[in-house]
C-alpha cells in the first residue's frame, strides 16, 4: 500500500512517484498474492493541486503495466471533485 503524504503539489511529484516505484518493486520481489493489488491511500492528503491527479494516474499506469490491479481509497472530497471536473474520475475507479 502506498500512503500519500499530506502535501502533493508539483514539487512533490518526483518523490511520490519514486516511493510508488519502490513499493511496486518490493511487491514484485515478494511474489506474494498480495502483490497483485496495489492500493493508494489518501487519508493523510490535505494540501494538493492537480499534480495529485497526475500522480494517481501515473501510479495506476505503472501498476497496470506491471500486471497489478490498482485501487484508490480515502481521497479527500475536494480531490474527488477535481477529478470529476477534469473528467478523470472514472479512470481512478478500481478495476
Amino acid at each position: 500500500m502506498l500512503l500519500l503524504p499530506a502535501v502533493i503539489t508539483h514539487a512533490e511529484v518526483p518523490h511520490v512517484l519514486r516511493l510508488f516505484r519502490q513499493t511496486l518493486n518490493q511487491a514484485a520481489a515478494q511474489g506474494s498474492t498480495e502483490a497483485a493489488m496495489l492500493t493508494v491511500d489518501g487519508t493523510a492528503l490535505q494540501q494538493f493541486d492537480s499534480s495529485a491527479l497526475a500522480v494517481l494516474l501515473e501510479c495506476q499506469r505503472m501498476a497496470r503495466s506491471n500486471g497489478r490491479a490498482f485501487a484508490v481509497q480515502h481521497l479527500p472530497a475536494k480531490l474527488t471533485e477535481l477529478a470529476r471536473l477534469y473528467g478523470v474520475d472514472a479512470l481512478l475507479q478500481s478495476a
